[in-house]
C-alpha cells in the first residue's frame, strides 16, 4: 500500500501542472507560449516519477535503491510492475515519450485537447499504482 503524503505529493505536482496550463493563452485550440507547456509537461513526469519512487518504496526498496534515470525506471519496472501489469509498464513508456520527450524536452505539444488527454493518462497511471 502507498503512503497517502507520498501519493498526495505526486498528485500534487500534476495538479501544478494543470495550474500551469490554465495561466496560458490559447489561440483557438493551441497553446500560445510552448515554455510553460513545456513547463507543465516536465511538472507531470516528476508526477509519475515521484508515485513510482513510493509504489517501490511499498514493494522494499530503499530510498538508496531508487532508479536514477529512464533507463534504470525501466529495469526496476520491468522486475517489479511488468509482472503483474504490463500494460501500466508499457504506459510509463509512453508517457515519458510524450511528456518528457515530445512535451518537455523537445516542447511539441501545441495542441489544448492533447496535452489534456495525456495529463488525464498521467493521473490514471497514478491512480492505478495505489
Amino acid at each position: 500500500m502507498i503512503h497517502r503524503s507520498r501519493m498526495k505529493e505526486a498528485l500534487r505536482y500534476l495538479h501544478n501542472a494543470r495550474q500551469i496550463l490554465k495561466k496560458v493563452r490559447r489561440e483557438d485550440h493551441f497553446y500560445a507560449d510552448i515554455k510553460p507547456v513545456q513547463e507543465a509537461c516536465g511538472t507531470a513526469y516528476l508526477a509519475i516519477l515521484k508515485a513510482i519512487d513510493e509504489y517501490l518504496l511499498a514493494q522494499g526498496l530503499n530510498q538508496k535503491e531508487l532508479p536514477r534515470s529512464y533507463e534504470a525506471y525501466q529495469k526496476v519496472l520491468r522486475r517489479h510492475l511488468a509482472i503483474h501489469n504490463g500494460k501500466l509498464f508499457r504506459q510509463f513508456d509512453w508517457l515519458y515519450d510524450t511528456l518528457h520527450i515530445a512535451g518537455y524536452y523537445r516542447g511539441l505539444l501545441h495542441q489544448v485537447d492533447v496535452v489534456k488527454n495525456v495529463l488525464e493518462a498521467t493521473q490514471q497511471f497514478i491512480e492505478k499504482l495505489k
